[in-house]
């Protein structure tokens, strides 16, 4: 009994042995199976950016209230699920991302060219991200931050349209209430009518039924517009190059600090071009990269000029 022990007991270790190396054919060839390969090591989490402390106000409330414009695309608009989107509410996003870890953690207040200042002021919102330009008027009310983007007026005009920035006198130029375009209108351009309205999309109107001869905007918008409809194109004229800023209310230091130190972060990582290729058609967008914030390529306000009084 102790030998068929034994020889029990060595069978078995042999098995052991071979289940580790391999196993058997049912032709008796032993075939050997592979290591077992580890698994890989997780992937270390980027680390966090190092930005100033959060507003206290935002911070105990761990979401973001901005204002951003909702017929503005592809800068700010509603998408056909109903939610807010463009260029700059993926920046609005971010700020929720690097705040606190989600992109969700923001909750827009949609504002229009005339709103957007009483909407912040009103403290509605944490600050506005609405195609905000840069104007010393508009400075004297509130706080911008560094740019975000940087815009050049364009006009919009029928395709049979021969008016030209030179060639306004007489005609009728449409923008939008409270457009630094309006107040350019009104000085340089003394013999031009000017109508206002309350949004991008109604001046478009104007222009295609024949109110006005041509709508003085930013090309961000314009290009857009061109772009899909046919029946209307952008002159060669291009003026009032002025970029963009996020706008602060007066004397919130602590908002303005940590505003700009996230955009100094976005741009040194380049990451308003990845921001503009996500709404930019694809064939516009080498036109646009001078647009935006990049490590080589930085905007100044015109501090001390009001650029509307500036003439061609």
């Amino acid at each position: 009994m102790r030998r068929i022990a034994v020889a029990a007991a060595s069978l078995l270790l042999a098995a052991a042995v071979f289940t580790g190396l391999g196993a058997a054919t049912p032709g008796g060839k032993f075939i050997r199976t592979a290591a077992p390969v580890p698994l890989p090591k997780p992937k270390p989490k980027p680390a966090k950016p190092k930005l100033p402390p959060l507003p206290s106000a935002v911070k105990s409330r761990k979401h973001w209230e901005i204002g951003v414009k909702c017929d503005f695309p592809p800068f700010g608009f509603i998408d056909v699920r109903g939610n807010n989107d463009g260029y700059d509410v993926q920046v609005a996003q971010r700020f929720a991302q690097l705040a606190f870890g989600s992109k969700k953690k923001v909750s827009f207040t949609c504002v229009t060219t005339p709103s957007r200042i009483p909407t912040l002021m009103s403290g509605r919102v944490d600050i506005i991200v609405s195609t905000l330009t840069w104007t010393q008027a508009r400075a004297d009310q509130i706080d911008f931050s560094i740019p975000y983007y940087s815009a050049t007026g364009r006009l919009l005009v029928p395709n049979s349209s021969s008016v030209t920035v030179p060639t306004l006198a007489g005609k009728t130029v449409v923008t939008t209430r409270g457009a630094l375009y309006a107040a350019w209108t009104r000085n340089c351009f003394k013999s031009t009518k000017l109508l206002e309205v309350d949004s991008p999309a109604l001046a478009v109107s104007a222009v295609k039924d024949g109110r006005a001869d041509t709508f003085m905007f930013d090309d961000a918008f314009l290009l857009g517009v061109a772009t899909q409809d046919r029946d209307v194109r952008l002159t060669s004229d291009k003026f009032l190059n002025v970029p963009w800023g996020i706008g602060i209310r007066k004397g919130e230091t602590a908002m303005s600090r940590w505003v700009n130190a996230a955009l100094r972060y976005m741009k040194k990582r380049d990451e308003f071009v990845k921001i503009l290729r996500a709404n930019a058609p694809a064939r516009l967008v080498s036109g646009f990269l001078d647009n935006v914030p990049r490590p080589k390529n930085t905007f100044a306000y015109p501090v001390g000029k009001d650029v509307t009084t500036i003439c061609p």
